[in-house]
């Protein structure tokens, strides 16, 4: 498979996530369908890396420093995330979720990691803009509270944290698959224990097959796939490119939601989206974006 096809595929998996998840926690509470999607998609990952690399090791020197990384960007990022999805739209989660390149770039900019110019702030300015405009866009069809958005926006900054101390990090001998790999694997036992009071609790036999399906979209595609396509993308074609095509995925999400879902996006949701992705270009610069910006 080609780099981009792999890409390609990528923008569609995370694009359809937040509408495959939206279907599963109409009947699976946020934590229990974390849990099963993370214990799940842990154990096929080691298996991919294992295949692959031919080794799973976890890092010498630098496995407490992974861990508080895995921590929070996959513990604390997908109980923000899976919570704010459950209280707001796809659309939205999606939008707020595109600022989180820019927020990247200045982030690193401001830790002195790499130099901001004057356009890259203004990027931030504009991406800042447009997500203001997506939480306020009350007057269009779309559902969910400011609750979802706050908590989507605390979803960024996690996100972004970690981003920042995987590449002051370095790869330490680690390649793009074993460093994503191994940061969701140190992450997931905290998202099982948080998890199992609702496994306990599940009406197993009432839970319909759409939302099963919805639960394997996100475990399958989403989470592994969407990280072996986009690792291999990543060596392939280089982060920077691969960061701008992912750029697509808001509008991937907006247009499945509005098919599967009934979200009408608004004039202002579409204005809040170019803002956005504007920002996003403006703030772009070279520098190496190690960790897939993933839907959740």
């Amino acid at each position: 498979m080609s780099p981009i096809l792999g890409l390609l595929l990528v923008v569609l998996f995370w694009g359809g996530n937040f509408t495959a998840s939206k279907i599963a926690l109409a009947e699976i509470p946020p934590l229990p369908f974390t849990a099963i999607r993370f214990a799940v998609g842990s154990v096929l990952l080691g298996l991919v890396i294992l295949r692959r690399e031919g080794r799973l090791h976890p890092p010498r020197g630098n496995f407490l420093r992974l861990l508080l990384l895995g921590l929070v960007g996959n513990t604390v990022y997908q109980v923000l995330f899976i919570h704010g999805l459950a209280l707001t739209s796809a659309t939205n989660s999606a939008l707020i979720l595109a600022s989180m390149p820019t927020v990247v770039t200045v982030g690193a900019g401001l830790l002195g990691m790499e130099s901001v110019s004057r356009r890259g702030v203004f990027g931030l300015v504009v991406a800042s803009a447009g997500v203001l405009l997506v939480i306020v866009a009350r007057g269009g069809s779309l559902g969910g509270g400011h609750a979802g958005d706050a908590l989507m926006l605390g979803a960024v900054l996690c996100w972004a944290l970690y981003t920042l101390g995987l590449r002051r990090m370095g790869s330490i001998g680690l390649s793009p698959l074993e460093l994503t790999g191994w940061s969701m694997i140190l992450g997931t036992p905290v998202l099982v224990l948080l998890g199992v009071p609702g496994l306990v609790a599940l009406p197993w036999s009432r839970i319909s097959a759409a939302a099963w399906v919805g639960l394997a979209y996100a475990t399958l595609l989403s989470l592994v796939a969407a990280y072996v396509l986009w690792s291999l993308a990543v060596q392939a074609l280089g982060a920077s490119r691969t960061a701008l095509v992912s750029l697509l995925t808001p509008f991937v999400a907006t247009t499945i939601a509005t098919l599967m879902l009934g979200e009408r996006p608004g004039p202002v949701h579409l204005a809040g989206g170019a803002l956005i992705v504007t920002g996003v270009l403006l703030a772009r610069t070279a520098a190496p974006v190690i960790a897939p910006a993933e839907e959740g």
